[in-house]
């Protein structure tokens, strides 16, 4: 799959840095990640290729590019092995990790959950999760957002898209999924050492995995039985459509199979938005001007009424608020694939299986595209600079038939619980540094520390 009128140069002649003999740039990419990028894209291009421990890892940050691998041409491209050694140990097969065939039934069978008329609904549910949990924080009191975040996104895609309250299980849940991202960033030598050396993070992750398994069959266990008693019918949520899916040969889904799809939804139906909402609570702290303006759209649009699904159009300032955060700290900082077979980006020939790195960090941030790229400025999402934006330059979601199947669901979450939480507080930031210098490079764009901030009432 040559680009046209091109024969492509071979992979070691695309530009990039020289790295060191044997480990390439595995201890610049190692000590500061985001800050590597940065750097291979800004000096190097586009399309831009670096060495990890003799493994080629092409560096894809030109839109154009990014489109033909995620949309015109993504049949040619998979999820590849980089990716499945993090994620297949902790979600199996489940949608996340998936290819094929097999995917799209999967994805058909989830996708009802997330139509326009069935996210209505689970609008009020948010709000109000939100509103318990604001309840339970005093005034002056001294909070980790990013936990809080956690908690109440954690209940909200466990209600909306399982049918369980598990407000009882949600620290267990939580002390898993922590052990499963810190262990997914990598960053000890330790890791290098071959797949079945029982290393102490390898040990942690076992344990955490085996808690999450237990929970998790627990969960669908008692969904089993509701379905079998009519409590519950399979349009009710996930899970009970999960169970009651027959294959082709009129065969049920077996359990392991349910128990991948159920954690992928847990981890990826919550992480993402709790790190949204964490990153724009702690934009807003340091930005009061912003904060000031968002709060008087609030105020003039709802009055003294909740937030809900039919007032969420009208508050675009709020949407410029979300949207900036998610550009500037995109909770998803980059996405892998490998062609399945040779292909062309940039004038160069990719060898089939070879990683190719989007990154969504880098591009949201590159000054071709946004003018004072590293600053907090909703303002500028206007109508005509998203109509001059290219569509691949802002991507939080990712793009094309692998787009997250969740975005809406997550945008009017992140909306519904940041427009209640700024009505009812005020958040100030505690420790006086940089949050950008203190993330790292999991699945996800995580603190490395407590995101502590000091709650007011309003």
């Amino acid at each position: 799959m040559s680009e046209p009128d091109a024969t492509p140069l071979p992979p070691d002649a695309a530009p990039g840095p020289d790295g060191l003999p044997v480990v390439g740039s595995y201890l610049d990419s190692s000590r500061d990640f985001f800050a590597f990028r940065d750097r291979v894209a800004r000096e190097h291009g586009g399309v831009a290729r670096y060495e990890v421990l003799g493994q080629g890892v092409f560096l894809v940050t030109d839109p154009d590019a990014i489109r033909r691998v995620l949309v015109t041409e993504n049949e040619a491209y998979v999820k590849g092995e980089l990716f499945q050694q993090q994620l297949r140990p902790v979600l199996g097969n489940g949608l996340l990790n998936s290819e094929g065939e097999f995917w799209r039934r999967q994805r058909h069978l989830i996708q009802p959950v997330f139509t326009p008329d069935r996210i209505a609904g689970y609008a009020d549910m948010m709000v109000d999760v939100t509103d318990r949990s604001a309840d339970r924080w005093g005034d002056g009191e001294v909070r980790n957002v990013h936990r809080d975040m956690m908690g109440v996104t954690l209940e909200i895609v466990a209600s909306a898209l399982m049918g369980v309250d598990i407000r009882d299980r949600t620290p267990a849940i939580g002390a898993a999924l922590d052990t499963v991202m810190e262990q997914a960033a990598g960053g000890s030598l330790l890791d290098l050492l071959p797949q079945w050396v029982p290393t102490p993070g390898r040990e942690r992750l076992r344990e955490a995995v085996a808690s999450l398994d237990l929970i998790v069959d627990e969960l669908v266990d008692e969904k089993r039985r509701a379905l079998a008693a009519d409590e519950v019918a399979p349009e009710d949520d996930v899970v009970a459509a999960l169970l009651a899916a027959e294959g082709d040969a009129g065969e049920s889904m077996d359990a392991e199979q349910v128990r991948d799809e159920v954690k992928t939804l847990l981890l990826a139906g919550h992480e993402t938005t709790a790190l949204a909402l964490t990153f724009t609570l702690h934009l807003l702290a340091r930005h009061p001007k912003v904060e000031e303006k968002l709060l008087a759209e609030l105020e003039a649009e709802l009055g003294e009424d909740p937030a809900g699904f039919d007032t969420v159009p009208d508050l675009e300032y709020l949407d410029d608020v979300v949207t900036e955060s998610m550009r500037l700290l995109p909770p998803v900082h980059g996405i892998l694939r490998e062609p399945t077979e040779d292909v062309a980006l940039g004038g160069y020939r990719i060898p089939a299986g070879t990683p190719i790195a989007i990154s969504q960090w880098v591009v949201h941030r590159d000054p071709a595209h946004y003018d004072d790229p590293l600053e907090f400025r909703p303002e500028r999402w206007t109508d005509g600079m998203e109509t001059d934006l290219h569509p691949l330059a802002y991507f939080p979601f990712s793009s094309g038939p692998r787009r997250c199947v969740g975005d809406r669901f997550a945008l009017l979450e992140a909306k519904l619980v940041l427009a209640t939480l700024v009505r009812r507080r005020s958040f100030e930031v505690v420790d006086p540094v940089d949050l950008e210098d203190h993330l790292e490079a999991s699945i996800t764009t995580r603190p490395t520390v407590p995101v502590r901030m000091r709650v007011h009432e309003r």
